[in-house]
């Protein structure tokens, strides 16, 4: 083929979809005529129907439905008309705060005079280190005047200054304080924000140092209360609650986050220490400066570093740190930092290999790119022993053994029945066919119904090396739920571990256990009710955290932890035995986590009722008063301290995170 007919060929193939494209645009063409003419045709329509006698009539109903619909939505998304009413109760509070934890927080004249005359045992330094980069101005002044404004005075403010040359004000501003404890160098280039991190901390000579953002805000009184705690406590890692705030003032507060005391596997799964991070300068001498590998993250894995390192780490449970949100800062959009994402995973991943781990994966959770679910690797594939106490109910028994063997995909599992002083003949020939199941076996206990008993009673017959309590009226959901636990569990630091439960309709029954909260100020669950999209208080929701205490619904613990604790108390018959072993395990230094990724259904007390109530039964009622009692004289310390991952400015008598005060007044 010669090359004229080549070039002819060419044409004619870029002729024919030439012609092919204008009658697919014709066609289309026409569609979009057609259809603007029937958009033109029910606007019209809509319109007449709107300016209709009979419209505007039924108004105050149409008005009424959409009330009504939003009310059903809203009830739907929080599980409940109660939780509904205490959501908006918690929002009226969450107003007021927003006022009493701003500027109405701030000391008065008296106080600042107290204060500045308090004369503490130690004499400390504290080391602020500021990386400047193009501040901007109001920003930047804000920030000295905060630090300036300190009711503890002995401070230095380290500041490296990276800007560039179009914001050569930085370094004007700065010196127009003529403050000596301000100590100021203007680098010669930005090394990022770890590179001149560490030139702050080249210049600082204090005792402690401070991490402080170039836009933000201290609290008048935050180094003084941390210099309470390192001469009162010996603390050498102290961190407190902080909040967000956009514009001018500090009353225009988007979050408040109140944080738990220490919690390394919260830690792990998401930075909540954050700011204000204050610690010894031998602290830092021991782990190094920051690793500008880490960029994006570096705060996260500094403070892995140092936690894992630090004697005594103390909260303190007041919100003294102002975080700015504004276009393109963190606190206002992780995506405005994207790279943050994957620092935060490195630097998560860097910790976990110092520690040990090895083939764990980090992933992002439901709630933000930077709250982690941590699946962690098995390091062997123990066998699990599965203890159900038993009387009667033989549908209820069937429902979760069978949801055991059918959905559980760890296979290293024996299943022990307890059973109890049953009558029916339905339970008797279904234990008959359980016999010859190879992985189930029957034991008979003969005494009255005491949980703790037959609990322990059963684990004499565990061949495992790990033991799950598991109640007869739960249904497995996820199918890993033994990995799930077993990952906590096999750990040297872990005691119990527990799981997420749910009622049928898939609100939440168990997400871990509170000390103190509840009418009886002996213990109850956090978010309870909530529904299962519910993200939880700042994504509590959606990674696995460590706890006081996890139900015996469904408990997880190495066998050998059991028997050193002398098992579930005998004393405790029904009530809160649960809890008091968990914390038995937390005397011994153990952590006790809850998970919300092993999941399963909890029909809460279907085989015996419940115990609380005098209406329900007058015996049983009199029983919990007498066992939660002995609870509270039992636990009677650690009930006044109150529960380390509950922050105290919590109400104990709600469980999702309603804040302190009287919310019946703030509905008038």
């Amino acid at each position: 083929m010669n090359r004229e007919e080549e070039l002819s060929k060419t044409s004619e193939y870029y002729r024919d979809l030439y012609e092919k494209e204008r009658l697919k645009n014709a066609d289309l063409t026409e569609k979009l005529v057609d259809a603007e003419a029937k958009v033109a045709d029910l606007t019209y329509k809509m319109d007449k129907l709107r300016n209709s006698l009979v419209w505007k009539l039924i108004y105050p109903f149409r008005l009424a439905w959409s009330h009504t619909k939003n009310l059903f939505i809203r009830i739907r998304r929080y599980g409940s008309i109660s939780n509904l009413k205490k959501k908006i109760q918690s929002k009226m509070i969450e107003r007021r705060a927003y006022r009493s934890y701003g500027t109405l927080s701030m000391p008065t004249a008296e106080e600042i005079a107290a204060q500045k005359n308090t004369h503490f045992e130690k004499d400390i330094r504290f080391s602020i280190l500021v990386p400047l980069y193009n501040t901007p101005e109001q920003f930047l002044r804000e920030m000295i005047d905060s630090v300036v404004a300190q009711t503890y005075g002995k401070w230095e403010l380290c500041l490296a200054d990276g800007s560039d040359a179009e914001h050569a004000y930085v370094e004007t501003v700065v010196r127009s304080y003529n403050d000596p404890r301000i100590k100021y160098e203007r680098l010669s280039e930005n090394l990022g924000i770890s590179g001149n991190t560490n030139k702050c901390f080249d210049m600082a000579t204090g005792d402690y140092i401070g991490l402080f953002d170039h836009d933000d805000i201290l609290h008048p009184t935050a180094l003084f209360e941390y210099m309470k705690v390192i001469c009162e406590e010996g603390a050498d890692y102290i961190y407190c609650d902080e909040t967000t705030f956009s514009g001018k003032s500090i009353d225009h507060m988007i979050t408040l986050h109140f944080k738990p005391d220490f919690a390394p596997d919260n830690l792990r799964a998401n930075n909540y220490i954050c700011h204000f991070s204050v610690f010894s300068k031998e602290l830092v001498e021991e782990c190094g400066t920051f690793r500008p590998e880490f960029d994006g993250s570096q705060d996260h894995d500094m403070i892995l570093r140092l936690t894992s390192r630090a004697r005594h780490i103390v909260h303190v449970p007041k919100i003294l740190y102002y975080w700015r949100s504004h276009a393109g800062s963190v606190a206002s959009d992780i995506n405005a930092k994207s790279y943050a994402i994957d620092a935060a995973k490195n630097a998560v991943a860097a910790h976990l290999t110092a520690c040990g781990f090895s083939g764990f994966k980090i992933e992002s959770s439901r709630a933000f790119e930077t709250i982690f679910r941590i699946r962690y690797a098995l390091t062997a594939t123990p066998l699990v022993s599965i203890l159900i106490p038993n009387r009667d109910h033989e549908e209820d028994l069937r429902r979760c053994i069978e949801s055991i063997t059918d959905k559980t995909s760890y296979d290293n599992y024996e299943i022990i029945v307890i059973e109890n002083n049953s009558e029916t003949d339905s339970i008797k020939e279904y234990y008959e066919t359980l016999a010859k199941h190879p992985k189930v076996k029957v034991v008979t206990y003969e005494g009255d119904f005491n949980y703790s008993a037959v609990n322990n009673f059963g684990a004499g017959y565990a061949s495992g090396e790990y033991l799950v309590l598991l109640n007869n009226d739960t249904e497995v959901i996820t199918r890993n739920w033994l990995e799930e636990l077993l990952m906590y569990a096999q750990r040297d630091d872990v005691g119990a571990v527990g799981c997420m439960l749910y009622y049928p309709d898939y609100t939440i029954q168990h997400a871990g256990i509170v000390l103190g909260m509840g009418a009886h100020r002996t213990a109850g669950h956090s978010h309870y009710k909530m529904a299962k999209e519910n993200l939880g208080y700042m994504g509590r929701l959606c990674y696995a955290q460590n706890v006081s205490a996890v139900t015996g619904a469904c408990l997880m613990v190495r066998k050998t932890l059991f028997e050193e604790v002398g098992g579930l108390s005998e004393d405790l018959a029904v009530a809160l035995n649960d809890v008091d072993f968990c914390l038995k395990l937390r005397r011994k230094g153990l952590l006790n986590v809850f998970t919300p990724f092993a999941e399963l259904f909890h029909y809460e007390s279907a085989s015996r009722g419940t115990d609380v109530t005098e209406a329900a039964s007058p015996d049983k009622a009199q029983r919990y008063e007498r066992e939660c009692e002995l609870f509270r004289s039992r636990w009677k310390q650690e009930l006044d301290r109150g529960d380390p991952y509950f922050n105290p400015n919590f109400s104990l008598d709600y469980s999702n995170y309603v804040l302190a005060g009287n919310p019946k007044s703030m509905l008038g």
